[in-house]
C-alpha cells in the first residue's frame, strides 16, 4: 500500500503475455512483457529451431511482424489485448 492507502501501481509494460509461435508442425510458447521488442523472441525461436533469423518471416494476422515491433504495436482490431497472441513463421 502507498501512503495514500491505495495499492501501488505496476509500472507500464510490466504485464506479461504468452506468445505462441506456430508453423505447420510446431508450437513454441514464449512469455514476454508487452513492451519487449519481438527481436528477442524471434532470435530465441530461431536459435531453438536451428534457423537463421534472415531466413525466417514472422506474421500476425497475415501482416509481417518487424523485429522492432512489440506486443503493444502488434494487435488485432477484434482482439486488441489478447492474453495469447499467435505468430506464424515461414522459412524462406
Amino acid at each position: 500500500m502507498s501512503d495514500t492507502g491505495s495499492p501501488p501501481q505496476k509500472p507500464e509494460g510490466g504485464e506479461h503475455l504468452n506468445i505462441k509461435v506456430t508453423d505447420n508442425n510446431n508450437e513454441v510458447y514464449f512469455k514476454i512483457k508487452r513492451t519487449t521488442q519481438l527481436k528477442k523472441l524471434m532470435d530465441a525461436f530461431c536459435e531453438r529451431q536451428g534457423k537463421a533469423p534472415t531466413s525466417v518471416r514472422f506474421l500476425f494476422d497475415g501482416q509481417r511482424v518487424n523485429p522492432t515491433d512489440n506486443p503493444e504495436t502488434v494487435s488485432s482490431p477484434a482482439f486488441p489485448h489478447p492474453r495469447v497472441r499467435t505468430l506464424s513463421w515461414f522459412h524462406d
